[in-house]
């Protein structure tokens, strides 16, 4: 029996007690049976706390119990401080404000702690971010903990998970470095979907699934960057994407990502991205022309002649006159370092005595 059921018949019941006396009331006015018109009215008031019930008892709390499941920490608390220096101020304010004539001295006091309550809450949520940023830099007493020590520094920072950078795995290896600083945000949608590409029928999805899976255990017990995963989600929408962007201007905080077609979109919307494609181009070794590198051939390439090989970090090199020292390391001299959309490539030669 849920709960929604029971306050149905509690709210008949109370309504039919009232629908009683209203009829009583109503026939005392009209000079009409009393009996008649109670019965009338208490079967109105039944049928109307049966229907009207749960618009003012469970639908409320569900309606509020969403917004507040949309709504971060950080802006929770930010409104909860705005609305106590509100009332603190508003309090202050209402003997002075009850000294003076009626009506101004009743309603003033009542007047000044509505305004004042949004305005300190509307006020803490808009700069929510400068205020947390100066709580955190104010300095701590005592000498600091080796815990706040290695803590990253700007631990108020949200980044949004994405799936696709989950199943990449190289997320787990970033935050082991302690690059990204803040906390790692993985929705219950994002963690749906993963779960769906674990299950899945086909084994290549099924293995990504997994490792993703993996991943986040990983995350969990061996990087210094605190993880959370969040119920919160947004409504009217179906896309993971789409929900993604949508959370992410909520929170006022960047998706970290692979995905080219989620980069795009977020862009558009004014939503910042980390890129964990752009970052592995942006670390990957720079090398000029004229410097020399040790290079294993392990393919031939488009050309006549050509070898093929690659760096540690996945660039490939293309060695003039290569191909006969296949399965060979080799000293290669760079002539060009071409950077095209799908990463960098590097055009070398054998250096003299190979």
């Amino acid at each position: 029996m849920s709960l929604e059921f029971i306050l149905r018949l509690v709210g008949m019941v109370v309504f039919s007690i009232l629908g009683v006396y209203t009829g009583i009331y109503l026939a005392d006015l009209t000079q009409s049976p009393a009996e008649f018109s109670a019965v009338v009215m208490a079967l109105v008031g039944a049928l109307g706390g049966l229907i009207l019930t749960p618009f003012l008892t469970t639908r409320p709390l569900r309606a509020i119990r969403l917004t507040l499941a949309k709504v971060s920490a950080q802006t929770l608390a930010a409104g909860m401080f705005g609305l106590i220096v509100g009332l603190a101020i508003a309090a202050l304010l209402a003997f002075p404000l009850s000294l003076l004539p009626s009506p101004f001295g009743r309603l003033l006091p009542f007047v000044g702690v509505l305004l004042f309550g949004y305005f300190g809450v509307s006020i803490f949520v808009m700069r929510q971010t400068d205020l947390f940023s100066v709580m955190r830099s104010l300095p701590s007493r005592g000498a600091p903990s080796a815990d706040e020590i290695s803590a990253p520094a700007a631990t108020g920072r949200t980044i949004l998970l994405d799936t696709s950078v989950i199943i990449d795995g190289r997320i787990a290896d970033i935050a082991r470095t302690g690059f990204l600083v803040g906390t790692l945000l993985i929705p219950r949608f994002v963690l749906n979907e993963l779960q769906y590409i674990a299950d899945s029928s086909d084994s290549l999805r099924r293995q990504r699934g997994r490792r993703g899976m993996e991943v986040l255990s990983r995350l969990q017990k061996d990087t210094v960057v605190p993880v959370r995963i969040s119920d919160m989600d947004v409504e009217g929408v179906r896309e993971v994407d789409d929900k993604l962007v949508v959370l992410a201007r909520q929170l006022r905080c960047p998706i970290l990502t692979n995905d080219y077609n989620l980069n795009r979109i977020a862009e558009l919307q004014g939503v910042a991205v980390l890129n964990v494609n752009e970052l592995a181009n942006a670390v990957k070794l720079v090398l000029l022309p004229g410097e020399t590198l040790e290079v294993r051939i392990i393919q031939e390439g488009k050309e006549v002649g050509q070898g093929v090989g690659y760096l540690d970090d996945g660039t490939m090199v293309v060695i003039e006159d290569g191909r006969d020292l296949l399965n060979r390391t080799v000293t290669v001299l760079v002539t060009k370092v071409l950077q095209t959309s799908a990463g960098r490539m590097i055009f070398a030669r054998l250096e003299r005595g190979e």
